[in-house]
């Protein structure tokens, strides 16, 4: 997935690329419903059971579809909550969804139904930042929201750009007989390869493509050793199918054949269902599927991936990290930009410090065992490097010099604290 020239995107925004990312994401909407049901806070709660989505590909439509299901029916089993607390945002730049799959009239139908289910379709429009609890669109409206889930397509690998081929739009330029432009022995195919269709165009990154094209080449290898004729790579599209969540999907077969509807979900089930490898696998999912429709939904998590001990975090101008109060629960490194210090002094905010990149903050918290005693806020847009306070403290217990930097340190900025508002000694954090 390439986030090049999103910031904030690979640190906060969710993929969704393989069944890992799927499990993911599942797993974050029952975090968020579960903490949103535990806390009176409404804009709190608001920001937790918002969604952005950004693509409205045959990717992105299908999460969002699934997503706003799958949120609506959990929140039904919290009596805190309720569905007009959910916001599902698809945000997509062109003028209909899945534009380059499908004819607009189905484009026009899966539009309706996503709208009529409670998704907010933003057409013409960006995804340009995302921090922690906010998304950027257009680089001007703020949309709060804890969960950005990006499916914006894949880029080609990087390691083409160092082979010195020539490149298409950073994939492999080929002949019709995928053979790259310019030698006799050397192929690609699939995802890296700009391979030429008989109509006209490229062929796309698609299954269905790219099993024919592993044939067209098997088979020309096969002939390259026989000095016998290649074969060119011929092949029209079988069509697409998109769901739309709840029973209702999108198809469009050979290019003339349309059906949206029940119809067309039971279609897409049935031809994913045929190509599984295996007769056993083939009963299993039935099965599943069966009881899906029969079992109301778990809202068990499957935690796949270990904990990390440190994260990378983007903030937008103006976002605040962590205010007064708040428990100390991380130690920030800054990596870019600049945060402000600020305190609250009888009842105004009192800025006491500002820092830079390479300096750090929130250590007094973790020191001291106390909430924050002051805010800090981002004057600019700002990278961090956020350790947790269990492995600060690993690296406090057994570095001494490093110990003793953070106490100086400490020292110094309780004092400061002391002379704004003096608490008296051992209330400062």
């Amino acid at each position: 997935t390439d986030f090049r020239g999103i910031p904030g995107l690979h640190e906060h925004a969710l993929p969704f690329k393989t069944l890992a990312d799927a499990i993911a994401i599942r797993n974050r909407i029952i975090d968020v419903v579960e903490c949103a049901a535990s806390i009176n806070d409404l804009s709190l709660q608001k920001e937790l059971l918002s969604f952005v989505i950004g693509g409205g590909g045959f990717s992105g439509v299908e999460v969002a579809a699934e997503l706003n299901d799958f949120v609506r029916a959990l929140i039904k089993k919290y009596p805190t909550l309720n569905e007009d607390l959910v916001r599902v945002v698809l945000v997509h730049s062109q003028k209909r969804l899945m534009d380059k799959e499908l004819s607009e009239n189905l484009s026009l139908y899966a539009q309706k139904i996503l709208s009529k289910r409670g998704v907010e379709i933003r057409f013409g429009q960006h995804l340009t930042s995302a921090s922690l609890n906010e998304a950027i669109i257009d680089h001007k409206e703020t949309i709060a929201a804890k969960t950005v889930i990006s499916t914006v397509p894949s880029s080609p690998n990087p390691l083409l750009e160092k082979l010195q081929l020539p490149l298409i739009k950073g994939k492999i330029k080929t002949s019709s007989f995928l053979l790259v432009e310019g030698y006799d022995n050397v192929w690609a195919l699939g995802d890296c390869a700009c391979i030429p269709l008989e109509r006209g165009g490229f062929a796309p990154p698609t299954a269905q493509f790219a099993l024919r094209e592993g044939k067209t080449l098997a088979k020309n290898l096969v002939a390259y050793i026989r000095k016998k004729p290649l074969s060119s790579f011929h092949f029209k599209s079988l069509g697409m199918l998109g769901a739309l969540g709840h029973r209702s999907a999108v198809a469009e077969l050979f290019g003339h054949f349309k059906f949206s509807g029940i119809i067309a979900w039971l279609l897409w089930r049935a031809i994913y269902w045929l190509k599984l490898p295996g007769f056993d696998r083939k009963i299993k999912v039935a099965f599943s599927w069966l009881l899906d429709m029969i079992i109301p939904i778990e809202s068990v998590q499957l935690k796949l991936n270990p904990t990390r001990g440190i994260i990378q975090l983007h903030y937008e101008e103006g976002e605040i990290i962590f205010k007064e109060g708040d428990v100390g629960d991380y130690l920030y490194i800054l990596i870019s930009g600049t945060v402000e210090v600020i305190k609250d002094k009888d009842g105004a905010p009192y800025r006491i410090a500002t820092l830079g990149a390479g300096e750090y903050f929130g250590e007094l918290a973790i020191l001291n065992e106390k909430r924050r005693l002051a805010t800090v806020k981002c004057a600019t847009k700002v990278d961090v490097l956020a350790l947790r306070k269990t492995d600060f403290g690993a690296l406090m217990a057994n570095l001494e010099s490093l110990r003793k930097g953070f106490e100086e340190t400490g020292k110094k900025r309780t004092e400061a604290l002391e002379k704004l508002h003096p608490f008296g000694k051992g209330k400062i954090a």
